[in-house]
């Protein structure tokens, strides 16, 4: 009992472990969880390494049960440092915290943090089901056991560490907390064998006497991390990391490492300009809506108009927190007016259940690289907020921009936000500058608009100018600068940005890239050109290729290692499509991520665990595997028609996600056993090479669905068009498998 006992401890760590690096790193890639692929994909590389590694070099141990031991122990202690380096890693290396990085640099910075933790939890999978199968004497059995009690620590874990750790904790307690369980475990292991036994106890009183160092490597990662910057406070809520800085008086509150609001002193010339001429495009606004960012100079200069109303919706509660308790003259004036009404709740969800309608809605956010920001620049939220707006109201944003020189990934980016404006809009007007200010309304009154009814409005309303004199006007609305957009967007493309589709998301990684990594942005320039024929026609390749080796070696189950080649691109990239959608509807994956990962695993424990029992009856296991194939390639159907054209995202419907990655789990873990069956049919001496074989299959097409699942395939192909990629890939291994010859096969 004692080893299940710790076999469960160790499924919890590892998601816990997982969870935890992965957040860590987001904050360090500013926030974009289009990144989580590819770090998912490293961690389960790397796990699969430690699986493979130790699982070879155990049979050669005599000991087994010593270095299941010592492999728990060197998990537990190495976990705060791999945290310590997860958070730090950017000042090792020469980079500012808040500079962005390029995906060349996120793959490999990720593959080296993460080695250590997931190799050796891999490797403590095949030293206890090695150790299990002692205790038995049945190896079969004791994988199923192994798999079944890890999964469970897994789903434990998840529900913990969201409802239990994280709101409580920081994320070096929790680490000493998982680092004390797994060593507290191995003693009651080595209680029999002395040696072992005080060598547990030893290292378990160091670590015990050592849990200030939780707190020191607290501050010693903050100070590292935010090299140079005075932190008054950093904290973790359900949707970001908050770090608030201090030089000399003015105040920086920093959302997953991105300056989101610096108070007293903003940038002026963008408040001023970004509350005002919107304002002051319409005739007269009483009640105006600001999305985020609005505290910090955009409310102060709105309420210098004659309003009615001011509804700031703030997704983040602690960021309303935090700015009460680090006060600045601008942000306490702000907050008190009367006329302000502060709404801590999903901006989305807000305009689909509020009744209230609004002349001006203002988006203060900036379009980030990542979905959280993402989902307030897309056709469906414009739709949205079009349905609050009163019969001549308008709605306004801004866009990074230049008056100089627009690259063509700038191009892009402005121009898919504004396609997806001119979607939902009858009339757009932009006002281009160093910062491009969009304005789209049903009403034909904004194209009316000229400098000098500005300046008129102005003094009715009785408006100090401050840069808003005459002159600035007319050169900021000049038909001269507006004629020069136009003619440098002449070509820019031609999508919009959606929810499920986020080209603004691809063009600012584009940004990103070509910035930090100039020869690997060609690479990804030509990504952007990836389409479903392309991939159609490489798909065809492959599988042609398969046919043709297994003709040739004579060998009828070539095709089912491709088979589970495309079940583990499936599993991961089901996997990922989901906690996206997830995110585009709710903004809270940097919270509930563990819950819906431990539920994945857990339906893909449930299949190879529940049901691979009865696989063992089967006379003809080739025939379920092609039902197998098709109930797939079915649920990928009903996967993306759920998403896409139910209105999920709409409408919030949370208990969807979890049925569909439980499922899409299910059905991963219910082809391996089968593939094994038809593998060991004539070959049960060689069950490790088998194994071995399959494992690989289903990991490289894991990896390469990590790889390119999130910076690629879902902006460049959207939602459905992904799905229909993995049907197209899953089809190629069923007729593979179709064609086989069937005497042998079967």
């Amino acid at each position: 009992m004692a080893l299940l006992s710790t076999i469960f401890i160790i499924g919890l760590s590892g998601l816990i472990a997982q969870i935890i690096i992965l957040r860590e790193l987001l904050v360090n890639f500013s926030g974009n969880e289009l990144t989580v692929g590819i770090i998912l994909a490293n961690w389960v590389i790397l796990e699969a390494a430690g699986v493979f590694f130790l699982g070879k070099a155990i049979e050669r141990i005599k000991n087994k049960l010593s270095v299941f031991i010592a492999l728990n122990i060197l998990f537990a202690l190495i976990l705060p440092f791999t945290i310590y380096f997860a958070r730090t890693f950017k000042a090792f290396t020469g980079l500012p915290f808040i500079e962005a990085v390029s995906l060349p640099v996120i793959f490999f910075s990720s593959l080296a943090i993460i080695f250590p933790a997931a190799f050796l939890h891999g490797a403590l999978f095949s030293c206890a089901c090695k150790e299990h199968s002692l205790i038995t004497n049945n190896s079969e059995r004791s994988i199923r056991m192994v798999y079944a009690w890890e999964a469970l620590g897994t789903i434990f874990g998840g529900i913990i560490l969201v409802f239990l750790l994280i709101p409580r904790l920081t994320s070096f307690q929790i680490v000493l907390i998982i680092s004390f369980l797994n060593i507290i475990l191995s003693i009651f292991l080595t209680r029999a064998k002395k040696r072992y036994f005080y060598l547990c106890v030893i290292t378990f009183l160091c670590v015990l006497f050592s849990a200030k160092a939780a707190g020191y490597l607290q501050r010693a990662s903050i100070d590292k991390q935010w090299q140079g910057q005075f932190i008054l406070d950093y904290r973790n809520s359900n949707y970001a990391n908050i770090t608030v800085t201090k030089k000399l008086n003015q105040y920086t509150f920093f959302y997953n490492g991105v300056p989101a609001i610096t108070t007293p002193f903003p940038d002026k010339q963008f408040v001023s300009d970004f509350a005002n001429l919107p304002l002051l495009f319409h005739d007269s606004p009483q009640d105006i809506l600001i999305v985020g960012s609005g505290i910090g100079g955009l409310i102060a200069e709105s309420l210098k108009h004659p309003l009615k109303s001011l509804d700031y919706v703030e997704i983040d509660p602690l960021i309303i927190k935090l700015l009460k308790e680090y006060p600045t003259s601008l942000s306490e004036a702000e907050l008190a007016d009367s006329r302000v009404n502060i709404i801590n709740t999903d901006p989305r969800l807000f305009l689909m259940t509020s009744k209230k309608s609004y002349d001006v809605i203002l988006i203060g956010l900036s379009a980030q690289a990542d979905l959280s920001s993402n989902r307030f620049f897309t056709e469906e939220f414009f739709k949205r907020a079009k349905m609050r707006l009163n019969p001549k109201g308008i709605i306004a944003l801004w866009m990074p921009g230049s008056l100089t020189y627009l690259s063509s990934e700038l191009k892009d980016l402005n121009n898919c936000v504004w396609n997806s404006l001119r979607l939902s809009f009858k009339y757009t007007r932009v006002i281009p500058g160093d910062y491009n200010i969009f304005i789209a309304s049903e009403a034909d009154g904004i194209m009316l608009v000229n400098p000098t009814l500005l300046s008129e409005r102005l003094m009715k309303r009785g408006v100090a100018q401050g840069i808003l004199i005459p002159d600035y006007l007319q050169e900021r609305l000049s038909q001269r600068w507006l004629d020069w957009f136009n003619q440098e967007l002449r070509l820019a493309t031609k999508e919009s940005n959606q929810d499920l589709r986020p080209a603004a998301v691809y063009a600012t990684l584009k940004i990103i890239n070509k910035k930090f990594s100039p020869g690997f942005s060609r690479v990804f320039s030509y990504l952007g050109y990836v389409n479903l024929k392309l991939l159609f026609l490489i798909i065809f390749l492959m599988s042609l290729g398969v046919m043709v080796v297994s003709k040739i070696k004579r060998d009828p189950k070539i095709p089912v290692a491709y088979a589970i080649f495309t079940t583990g691109f499936f599993g991961m990239l089901a996997n990922l499509l989901l906690l996206f959608a997830y995110q585009v509807s709710y903004g809270c994956l940097y919270q509930m991520i563990s819950i819906l990962t431990a539920v994945f695993i857990f339906g893909a424990a449930i299949g190879v665990i529940l049901l691979s029992p009865a696989f063992s009856r089967l006379k003809k296991p080739g025939s379920i595997l092609i039902i197998m194939e098709a109930l797939i390639i079915s649920f990928i159907f009903i996967l993306g028609s759920v998403i896409t054209r139910g209105n999920v995202i709409l409408n919030n419907s949370a208990a969807i996600f979890y049925c569909l990655l439980f499922i899409a789990g299910l059905l991963m873990g219910l082809e391996f056993p089968l593939a094994a069956k038809i593998y060991l049919k004539d070959n049960r001496d060689n069950a490790g090479a088998v194994s071995g074989l399959l494992y690989a299959s289903d990991l490289i097409g894991g990896w390469l669905a990590g790889i390119f699942g999130g910076v690629v395939f879902l902006p460049v192909l959207g939602f459905f068009n992904t799905c229909l990629l993995m049907v197209m890939l899953k089809l190629s291994s069923l007729l593979v498998l179709i064609n086989r010859d069937s005497d042998r096969f079967f």
